[in-house]
């Protein structure tokens, strides 16, 4: 399961680095202390956190992938649902929750789970998920 620096939380979240300190040191959002004194939110945590605090205000983060397509959401996968062939992937990026239908093999491939960040670009009818780096 992946986890998140406090800078990487704070991306995702569309609110400044110190936004998420005061969060965590206020208990808002459980963060865990690595031996080298590091804080650090798990994955799972931090996707339930952006999903519950969708309000709208947000504006979405852009990433550096160099793409023809325009219209491109970065977010944290909040929810998998997998069947025999294809597999269902819901994001939360800021206040826009997108979900996206696409091969199982290609959530397998990529590593897609609950608290990755990817993001979803969308050209016309088909949104197509990148994963994040």
């Amino acid at each position: 399961m992946p986890s998140y620096s406090i800078g990487q939380a704070a991306g995702l979240l569309c609110v400044s680095p110190e936004t998420v300190r005061r969060w965590t040191d206020g208990g808002r959002l459980p963060a865990h202390r690595s031996p080298d004194g590091v804080r650090t939110v798990d994955g799972a945590v931090l996707a339930a956190f952006a999903k519950e605090r969708a309000t709208g205000l947000h504006p979405v983060p852009r990433t550096a992938t160099v793409t023809s397509v325009r219209n491109s959401f970065a977010g944290i996968v909040t929810a998998v649902r997998l069947d025999d062939v294809a597999a269902q992937v819901e994001i939360q990026s800021g206040p826009h929750r997108l979900v996206s239908v696409v091969t199982r093999e290609s959530v397998e491939e990529l590593g897609i789970a609950v608290g990755v960040t990817v993001t979803a670009r969308v050209k016309s009818t088909d949104v197509h998920i990148d994963l994040a780096f």
